[in-house]
């Protein structure tokens, strides 16, 4: 699973979702994306999921970039605890997803085989996406 391999603090604030994507809302690295348009914090197994989804659709063509990283801790307190006694323990790492953030890239592959590998992809996520090319958007 993807997580940092080093933290200076391990607990962090919820922090803001709003707003829509500056950076990487734009295919940079290969001819075909996934764009979510819905905000959401993706796990760090949704991420796999969706990964391991895209590999096997396309098995051993082309290249596949992963766009996002879970930088961000989030803790949990356990079942049937009382309020108080502080910050739960950490529970998993999630990545930030805000509208127009590219989750995916592919390259080396039809535009046909793409949109099936990323439709494969989407269905693993807890948002809506859309398939978008590097010079149309669709």
């Amino acid at each position: 699973m993807l997580q940092p391999a080093k933290v200076k603090y391990r607990k962090m604030h919820r922090g803001s979702r709003a707003g829509l994507a500056t950076r990487g809302n734009t295919v940079a690295f290969g001819e075909y994306g996934l764009q979510a348009m819905e905000r959401c914090w993706m796990d760090t197994k949704q991420i796999e999921a969706a990964r391991v989804a895209i590999n096997r659709y396309m098995k051993r063509r082309g290249k596949v970039w992963i766009r996002v990283f879970p930088h961000k801790s989030f803790t949990k307190k356990p079942l049937e605890t009382r309020m108080g006694k502080g910050k739960g323990p950490l529970e998993s790492w999630v990545a930030v997803i805000r509208p127009a953030n590219v989750l995916f890239e592919v390259d080396g592959v039809t535009e046909a085989i793409a949109r099936e590998c990323m439709r494969l992809a989407a269905t693993k996520l807890p948002i809506r996406t859309r398939f978008i090319g590097r010079h149309k958007i669709s």
